[in-house]
């Protein structure tokens, strides 16, 4: 059967681009590899889909940390207002949380999924459940896939929309990646972005499954010497070294990781100035006085940070409060407002919530998403060079883009503009 359009991947992107392309009139095939459609998108969120960022385009953009200009006539086409109003008029009701992250008001993903399959299906996009092992190519032109059945599906464009290499047990494998290649495409340094860290030293350990709130956040270049990123939240210790939402965020800003390079520097008590702290201070060890410096923290630390801030701090734990110096407590005033854990790098890339690094954008159309080297293929989603900070960015940007391959599709623009041939089959 020959469609218009093939689209390789049924997450965010691909579910977008097949919908929208059915509805401006083009006959679609949508290859997924699962068993069935978003099963990423389902758990993103934790589970309740952080499904865009209620902002203008350009502050989509300004979250992108390369590659943002790249998004600019995308993101203005199909803006984050426009998302909402998208998903809202398939039915589900969103709102909007802490730093304008757009959830269901249902608080679940599988809404998303559901109401996007149905925007696919309404449009009679055809569902094929398989696997594309490489691009049909003759003579320098595109003419479909090939899935690993052996099987060959004919179309003059082809969306590769299957995402990066973060959570593979989703069917993010790479595939885009290597159907991108074939092609002829340079693909960047892949590596993981929105994703924990790893301690570079044992303390995290002990302090495994500890979730402190409220907290502020700065990331220390140590070769640069300077301030790479500044936050404020919640963290999670683990047993490998850092998570939690601020430490994803963070990542995001680490480029070119090494051993040591970077420091995460914790402020226990973000809400206190150092005058204020000391004072604090004071006033503990002054009620403690007869007490052992470590017994005396209860009212200050959770308990099972103290043992750790106790061995930092350089202070006998049966050391008298009214014993401490004022050095002393001059040190441990510093240690509270920075806590720093050296990091030795990225937790893995599958367990990251994007992939950073991709299809090299200076080879793609950033009006239309369709390659340069080859007319005909098109790319949208993870698989791009582009990855954007945590609150409902990558998700924007996955819909923006897909939507622009698929007007571009349906238009025609994105063989035409480059004087190539014009698509076959309807797609007026």
């Amino acid at each position: 059967m020959r469609s218009d359009l093939i689209v390789v991947g049924g997450g965010a992107a691909g579910m977008m681009a097949a919908g929208r392309a059915a509805e401006l009139g083009c006959s679609v095939c949508l290859v997924e590899k699962n068993d069935r459609l978003g099963r990423k998108l389902r758990i993103t969120g934790k589970g309740r889909c952080n499904v865009t960022n209620h902002c203008t385009a350009r502050e989509v953009v300004e979250a992108v940390p390369s590659n943002g200009r790249f998004l600019f006539g995308a993101l203005s086409a199909f803006p984050p207002e426009e998302t909402m109003r998208f998903f809202e008029g398939l039915g589900v009701p969103l709102k909007t949380e802490r730093g304008n992250r757009v959830f269901p008001v249902s608080d679940q993903a599988a809404d998303i999924v559901d109401a996007l399959s149905a925007y696919v299906r309404r449009g009679g996009c055809r569902v094929l459940h398989g696997e594309v092992r490489e691009l049909l190519l003759r003579e320098g032109r595109l003419e479909g896939v090939r899935l690993s059945s052996g099987e060959e599906l004919h179309a003059p464009a082809v969306l590769v929309a299957c995402g990066g290499l973060s959570y593979p047990a989703t069917g993010s494998t790479g595939d885009g990646y290597r159907l991108a290649r074939q092609a002829g495409h340079t693909v960047t340094g892949l590596r993981p972005s929105l994703v924990p860290l790893v301690e570079q030293g044992h303390d995290c350990a002990e302090l495994t499954g500890l979730s402190l709130r409220n907290i502020g956040l700065s990331v220390w270049d140590t070769r640069r010497k300077r301030e790479v990123y500044t936050d404020f939240g919640e963290l999670l210790f683990t047993h490998f070294g850092l998570s939690g939402p601020v430490i994803l965020s963070a990542s995001s800003h680490l480029r070119d990781m090494e051993p040591g390079r970077y420091e995460v520097r914790i402020d226990l008590k973000p809400a206190l100035s150092p005058e204020q702290l000391d004072a604090r201070l004071l006033r503990d060890f002054a009620e403690n006085r007869n007490r052992d410096f470590a017994n005396s923290l209860g009212a200050l630390l959770p308990r099972k940070l103290i043992p750790v801030a106790v061995r930092r701090s350089g202070i006998p734990p049966t050391c008298k409060c009214n014993a401490v110096t004022r050095q002393m407590r001059e040190h441990f005033l510093s240690l509270l407002k920075c806590f720093s854990v050296p990091i030795e790098g990225f937790r893995p890339i599958a367990e990251a919530i994007v992939t950073a690094g991709g299809v090299d954008v200076k080879e793609v159309n950033p009006k239309t998403m369709e390659s340069k080297l080859l007319p005909g293929l098109f790319f949208a989603g993870e698989v791009l060079d582009v990855d954007a900070y945590t609150g409902g960015f990558n998700l924007q940007i996955a819909f923006a883009t897909g939507r622009a391959a698929a007007g571009a599709v349906a238009s025609g623009k994105g063989l035409t503009e480059k004087g190539g041939h014009s698509h076959e089959g309807n797609c007026n």
